[in-house]
């Protein structure tokens, strides 16, 4: 009998929030280690699947994983990078294609599907536009080439709308169309962050490898667990964001001068984070707000 009362006192804590954001919209990325466990991220499509089954209209983002890189070592190619960021030459750009398109996106809507929701795929390439993405080296003053990596530049969101109206949940690979009509990888968190401006999400949740933001990047007791964009500076001139967390922290700074009302970091490993974060009175990441 108690377990049932603490089942029931946890949907009571949870209902003034699906009250609130119910019709809203909420742009879920995953991507990086959870997509080495089929565990873990059935647990996020799960929770994917409630979000919808409760008033929500999420959108997710994905990456590939090891998919990628075992369909690379399978057909011989080696991965080459230049400051760190992957170059993708043309015989990778077919087989990231082929992975997220082919194979990692339907595999995540038949999950759904299996969980009870509607969910249909759509390629990024058919929606976004980008631009090469370039660079110059701070040594050499050379122009650095990373092949068909991409910068987005536009989102025809219509497509992603007309799902949401239809209460089907959109399932969108990291892929876009260049100005020369190549293909380009673009890197996941960007292509979220730009559809969820485009959008005016409600949210944009981050699913990382890590708990959110910390002041000790070894101690999770110091996760930071709301955060304003006025203290980002401060934090950065302190190293205390830093690294890959410096991406994530900048768009989502400019996801919320764009429109979107909050963006979130939690982590992908912690069973139902999503719904934590959302739904309960003390969240278990990092939220990021005006």
């Amino acid at each position: 009998m108690q377990q049932m009362i603490e089942k029931a006192s946890v949907l009571v804590e949870a209902l003034p929030y699906i009250q609130k954001f119910r019709g809203d919209t909420v742009v879920v990325k995953f991507g990086g280690s959870i997509m080495e466990s089929e565990i873990g991220y059935r647990n996020i499509l799960k929770d994917v699947a409630f979000m919808e089954c409760v008033g929500l209209q999420p959108v997710l983002v994905h990456g590939g994983g090891k998919a990628v890189s075992k369909k690379m070592r399978e057909a011989h190619i080696h991965p080459n990078f230049v400051h760190g960021l992957r170059v993708t030459d043309e015989d990778t750009i077919h087989v990231v294609e082929s992975v997220l398109n082919g194979e990692v996106n339907p595999h995540l809507v038949e999950i759904i599907e299996n969980y009870g929701g509607k969910a249909r795929g759509i390629h990024g390439e058919d929606i976004i536009k980008v631009k090469k993405h370039t660079g110059v080296d701070p040594e050499t003053n050379q122009e650095l080439d990373w092949g068909y990596v991409g910068k987005v530049i536009d989102v025809d969101i219509e497509p992603v709308v007309a799902f949401l109206k239809a209460d089907i949940i959109p399932v969108i690979t990291p892929l876009g169309r260049g100005e020369d009509g190549h293909l380009y990888n673009v890197n996941a968190d960007e292509v979220a962050n730009a559809i969820a401006r485009s959008l005016k999400a409600r949210k944009l949740v981050f699913l990382s490898d890590v708990p959110g933001l910390m002041k000790d990047q070894t101690d999770p007791e110091s996760l930071i667990t709301s955060l304003q964009i006025s203290e980002v500076e401060d934090l950065i001139a302190r190293g205390i964001i830093s690294g890959g967390m410096l991406p994530k922290i900048a768009g989502a700074v400019e996801a919320l001068k764009a429109g979107v009302s909050k963006v979130h970091i939690i982590d992908a490993s912690l069973p139902h984070s999503l719904l934590l974060e959302l739904f309960t009175d003390k969240g278990v990441g990092t939220e990021i707000i005006n």
